[in-house]
């Protein structure tokens, strides 16, 4: 991959998604968890414990090459993000339910992400070619906190600034993703095709199965409605920039960024279809218990 994408666009590029973020977030956002701590309970529980577990079966289950199951594992264990809400505001969830979720999974992937990215390594055996340094790990945490910080200070002092960057932000972080995963492809070109044959079946299987976990897992829980819709997106969607940063920065491998490459170019679209889906469940359920 061109060295300025890496060195110049994705520290950028992952700067401005979590600005984003941070220009929904409060500080009561964190708050939230003690009105909500079920659904939030559930929706984490699904994401940093059960996620992962079932991607480590789908890496196994599809004997993916050591680099591929380490990027898969790294997808898993990253947070959701900005788009995680927007989809959820798209399709009727609790978008201040997301917002806390991310807010809260954003702190505790500190410790998840390089915890289960490094099993993920040592289950292939290549601590000696792919390392994942804690001064690293903490730089980019400090890279993703940074910007969250200050965009939750603008939304403070001006909130009325903040909700007219909202949409620009978000459309320019979905254009970065574009550029990211094309940059990716272009830099893999000779071997895109062995790689999608690879990983582009478990890619969509592995977002598929996302969306409905964390749906349907809350909702056997007692979780319902928008709350419900809301760990879907939130659990379903992960935030594939952050995958790829990692992948480029701290592990110095663009293989393992492939996975949450492919897995963005299914992304949208099954989460769309889904949140059609699903809203039209919830909309009618609302309409028979009035009725």
């Amino acid at each position: 991959m061109d060295s300025a994408l890496t060195t110049v666009g994705l520290p950028l590029a992952l700067a401005i998604i979590m600005f984003g973020l941070g220009l929904d977030l409060t500080v009561g956002d964190f708050k939230r968890v003690g009105r909500a701590p079920k659904a939030v309970a559930v929706a984490l529980g699904c994401q940093i414990v059960l996620l992962p577990a079932i991607c480590f079966g789908l890496v196994v289950l599809f004997d993916l090459p050591a680099l591929l199951g380490i990027g898969m594992l790294l997808l898993a264990a990253s947070p959701g993000g900005t788009t995680a809400n927007l989809f959820s505001h798209l399709f009727r969830g609790d978008v201040a339910l997301n917002i806390t979720l991310t807010a809260i999974n954003t702190v505790i992937a500190v410790v998840t992400l390089p915890l289960i990215t490094g099993l993920a390594i040592a289950w292939y055996d290549r601590q000696d070619d792919v390392s994942m340094p804690l001064v690293e790990i903490v730089k980019v945490f400090a890279l993703i906190l940074l910007p969250v910080g200050i965009g939750m200070l603008v939304n403070r002092r001006a909130p009325g600034f903040a909700r007219r960057m909202d949409r620009p932000v978000r459309i320019g972080s979905a254009l970065i993703l574009a550029i990211l995963v094309l940059g990716i492809l272009l830099d893999q070109r000779e071997n895109v095709g062995d790689y999608i044959a690879d990983v582009g079946l478990i890619a969509a299987l592995f977002c598929a199965i996302s969306l409905v976990v964390g749906y349907y897992v809350p909702k056997a829980l007692g979780v319902t409605g928008p709350q419900a819709i809301a760990s879907s997106m939130e659990v379903g969607v992960h935030n594939a920039t952050l995958a790829i940063f990692v992948a480029v920065e701290v592990l110095d491998s663009v293989e393992i960024s492939v996975p949450a490459a492919v897995y963005s170019l299914v992304m949208f679209l099954f989460a769309a279809l889904w949140g059609m889906w699903v809203s039209k469940q919830v909309g009618a359920r609302e309409d028979a218990s009035v009725a």
